[in-house]
């Protein structure tokens, strides 16, 4: 019989597509390849066009996003494995513009440093291309493909500075580790594979809700893809390749890492607990209690003893990503449902990413005039660069959570969360917490007590030239900090969207 014919033949009938839903996606695809062609053909000469290119890319990707939002439609696809709804969105939106930022940091600094090649801007893209294929996975394969795509260039662009040290051990040092968190969280994956037999996550959480959720398999695969996505986003005691891999690393993809590729780790985190794995809060919550105390304090206690401003800040970002933490440790326990917690973590990351894109782009403003990456070469900022000295400020204050900038907020919706639980633990961990934040004040402050007390080091106060790229990223990111800072419902806004598309 011909299996082409008669009634068989629709078995055999391609699935509908949804282009639109995939049209983000598909518009990044069309740029990676124009990116590739452009560099090929034009090699050298084309730089330029190439960076530009890729962020008018990155910037019509945005395009799809929004309409996608206006339309408000949620679309679930391949048998609920790959979904576009608020949640995803709101992702997608933060993904596009902390790549296209990275891109206003990165035009000037290749060209600067003669480290230019085509490759970077595809390799930039395509990890931006995971992550909003992250942000609508639902599924553990595709979260799995999503955290490779999203990796993996990451891990060659740490190590840009090919004739730098430094630059190869952060690449080593990340790859290694990536890769054996990586194959920790498979294994556990392949674990809640093996008891549920489903791969989709609204299948798994059903199944974790029956008689065979207790068995101890269950927990033991949910804690190793727990610690799998904790190195991602650089919890403590996973953290130990975030500082050598920061310095390292091109400043611009410093940036990039420390916001993007930490969100990411965070949007997968949300989507296994808070579909996948809802039913074991018994499982997962004590130990992102433990997680969530432990970065907080380790993170701010080494900043502490730090003289150069790139590992100051890396060890900021392994304490921001424990008040992050914060709301997984207590979800379990809310009155409204585990899912409660979305809201503060979204906002959270929505306001760390404006901030501490902001930051990094300073250190690279300065750079360009000091050649140097140390705290007391910043020793007189606001004599020669007063401009830089108030957005420096704005920038670290926010991160210590100062009125009225943007960080306040993300501390009081994470703090609040805290006190909605009202259990002793939970008390605990907010006075963990808060002991945290004035410890982190101090040193936040001791970058300012340079710029604006300090003489400056060498006596050169030839002004700073800031080209128009990092001019735009600088303004766009303390915009961003004031403007959430004195009118949070913006982002509230997104965090609220988040939480109520995502519930199952």
């Amino acid at each position: 019989m011909d299996v082409l014919s008669g009634p068989v033949a629709g078995v055999f009938r391609a699935p509908d597509v949804d282009y639109h839903a995939f049209a983000p996606e598909l518009v990044l695809v069309a740029v990676l390849v124009a990116v590739l062609v452009v560099d090929l053909v034009l090699e050298g000469r084309g730089r330029r066009l190439v960076g530009g290119l890729a962020g008018i890319g990155l910037l019509a990707a945005m395009v799809p996003v929004l309409t996608l939002a206006v339309d408000g439609a949620n679309r679930s696809m391949v048998g609920g494995a790959y979904v576009v709804d608020d949640f995803a969105l709101v992702f997608k939106g933060l993904f596009l513009i902390a790549g296209y930022v990275t891109m206003l940091l990165s035009s000037d600094y290749l060209a600067d440093d003669d480290y230019y090649e085509g490759e970077y801007y595809f390799l930039l893209l395509s990890s931006v291309l995971g992550m909003m294929v992250m942000a609508s996975s639902r599924d553990l394969i595709s979260i799995f493909v999503a955290l490779e795509l999203l990796s993996i260039p990451a891990y060659m662009l740490a190590g840009w500075r090919k004739r730098d040290l430094k630059g190869n051990e952060a690449t080593l040092k990340y790859y290694l580790l990536g890769v054996f968190a990586t194959g920790v969280m498979l294994y556990g994956m392949s674990l809640i594979f093996g008891i549920t037999g489903e791969t989709v996550l609204t299948e798994i959480g059903s199944k974790l809700q029956g008689p065979g959720a207790s068995l101890p398999l269950v927990s033991l695969g949910i804690v190793f893809v727990i610690v799998g996505f904790a190195f991602k986003i650089s919890a403590v005691p996973f953290h130990s390749w975030a500082p050598d891999t920061y310095e390292g690393a091109p400043t611009p993809i410093t940036a990039f890492l420390s916001v993007a590729s930490k969100a990411g780790g965070f949007v997968a985190l949300m989507q296994l607990v808070f579909i996948g794995f809802l039913g074991r809060d018994d499982v997962w919550q004590p130990m992102f209690w433990v997680l969530a105390a432990l970065t907080m304090t380790v993170g701010n206690l080494i900043a502490l003893r730090q003289t150069n401003i790139v590992r100051m800040l890396a060890y900021s970002s392994v304490a921001q990503a424990g008040y992050m933490l914060l709301p997984f440790a207590v979800a379990g326990d809310l009155a409204k449902g585990p899912g409660a917690a979305m809201g503060p973590m979204t906002t959270y990351l929505l306001i760390y990413a404006a901030m501490n894109l902001g930051a990094f782009a300073l250190v690279l403003a300065v750079a360009r005039k000091t050649r140097s990456g140390e705290i007391a070469s910043y020793g007189g900022l606001f004599e020669y660069a007063p401009g830089l000295t108030v957005l420096m400020s704005i920038f670290v204050f926010a991160l210590a959570g100062i009125p009225p900038l943007g960080g306040w907020y993300g501390k009081l919706v994470v703090f609040k969360t805290l006190l909605d639980a009202n259990t002793p633990w939970a008390i605990v961990l907010g006075v963990i917490a808060a002991v945290n934040s004035v410890i982190a004040l101090y040193y936040y402050a001791s970058v300012a007590r340079e710029m604006w007390m300090r003489p400056v080091p060498d006596g050169d106060t030839t002004p700073v030239r800031v080209p128009a790229g990092l001019t735009a990223a600088l303004s766009l990111c303390a915009v961003a900090t004031v403007v959430i800072g004195v009118y949070p419902q913006v982002v509230a806004r997104f965090g609220d969207l988040a939480v109520f598309s995502l519930l199952p």
